[in-house]
């Protein structure tokens, strides 16, 4: 069930948030990883912002999948891959909307 509930301060909302990104990352069996939890949602705020709001969810997942794959072919890091994958989304958005 979603919780939305406006009742929740922002500390509250943040650890949601943390909770919920450590059960998804265990349930897939990557416990190690370290997520920045507010540089993804900054990134999908700018998606949203900058190109249509639908491109949030599709622009945080094209940069987990391109993260992964660099990670997993031993490229880099995983926290350097999520960190490069996010810097580079942001300025592909950046070019977009200087383009436009």
């Amino acid at each position: 069930m979603e919780n939305t509930s406006p009742e929740l301060t922002q500390e509250q909302k943040d650890r949601v948030l943390r909770e919920w990104s450590r059960e998804l990352l265990d349930r897939f069996e990557l416990e190690d990883v370290d997520l920045d939890i507010d540089a993804l949602l900054g990134l999908a705020g700018v998606a949203a912002h900058q190109v249509i709001r639908p491109a949030a969810p599709l622009t945080t997942f094209v940069v987990g999948l391109a993260a992964g794959m660099a990670a997993a072919s031993g490229q880099t890091t995983m926290d350097n891959a999520i960190s490069s994958a996010v810097k580079h989304a942001r300025s592909i958005i950046k070019s977009r909307s200087e383009t436009a």
